[in-house]
């Protein structure tokens, strides 16, 4: 006699308790700087700073779902540590709708002097990442002779492929720093960089990498660098403004 199955019990998948978070009903992308001894805020300490100021100003954030709900921010190519930037770059998504200049001037007076909000505009299209195609960078080479800064440039752009190595998790890499370079302009002892986001990026310090192997360029002081510009690539080599399409 064969015995009926027993009929398996349907598991409940967990559920937070409450009413799921309002929709976001508008969205603001804002442009931000780290300036002075901000510049060696990294991303994360950046992140948690900002957070605190949504609250602090009384932002209201859409948040996600789920157990452990985080407000909707979004943010793209984050400058490296020590680095200092014109031109970083986020969006929010807000549950009610707000001025955005009103947002930009509470979370502004909420951030320390050097994090710096300096634009919010709303979004009006979609693909914000897609606007983001290159970097312009400045780099400051304090305590060097400008023939040699020019000499280092010339040899760096003449070259087919600079190799140079970059220590990651995982070890030693070797990328090539010359095939993402569109402008590399010296002036007296400053740089001027235009450089193609890729995979993996090319970052300013691998530059000046590149500098060193190609020219034996070393700087006696610590380079200072900062990210002036961020957008897509135009035919001249210069960058469009992200937030242009947004500003109507």
């Amino acid at each position: 006699m064969s015995v009926p199955a027993t009929p398996r019990r349907q598991s409940r998948q967990r559920e937070p308790d409450g009413p799921p978070p309002p929709p976001v009903v508008q969205r603001l992308r804002l442009r931000y700087a780290k300036r002075g001894r901000l510049r060696f805020t990294s991303h994360r300490d950046f992140a948690r700073a900002f957070e605190r100021a949504l609250r602090r100003a009384e932002v209201p954030m859409g948040y996600s779902a789920g157990f452990s709900p985080h407000p909707k921010i979004s943010y793209l190519g984050a400058a490296p540590t020590g680095v200092a930037s014109e031109a970083e770059y986020l969006e929010i998504g807000l549950a009610e709708h707000r001025d955005p200049e009103a947002v930009r001037a509470a979370l502004d007076a909420c951030l320390p002097a050097g994090l710096d909000i300096e634009e919010a505009v709303p979004a009006m299209t979609g693909g914000f990442a897609e606007r983001i195609e290159a970097s312009h960078w400045r780099i400051e080479l304090a305590g060097l002779d400008s023939e040699a800064v020019a000499g280092a440039v010339a040899a760096f752009l003449a070259a087919d492929a600079v190799a140079v190595q970059r220590m990651t998790k995982n070890g030693n890499r070797t990328i090539d720093a010359r095939a993402a370079v569109v402008t590399l302009l010296a002036g007296g002892t400053t740089v001027d960089l235009v450089v193609r986001l890729t995979t993996p990026a090319v970052r300013p310090d691998d530059v000046l990498a590149g500098l060193r192997h190609v020219a034996g360029l070393e700087p006696s002081l610590p380079p200072q660098v900062t990210r002036l510009a961020q957008g897509r690539l135009l035919a001249d080599g210069s960058l469009s403004d992200p937030l242009a399409d947004d500003r109507g």
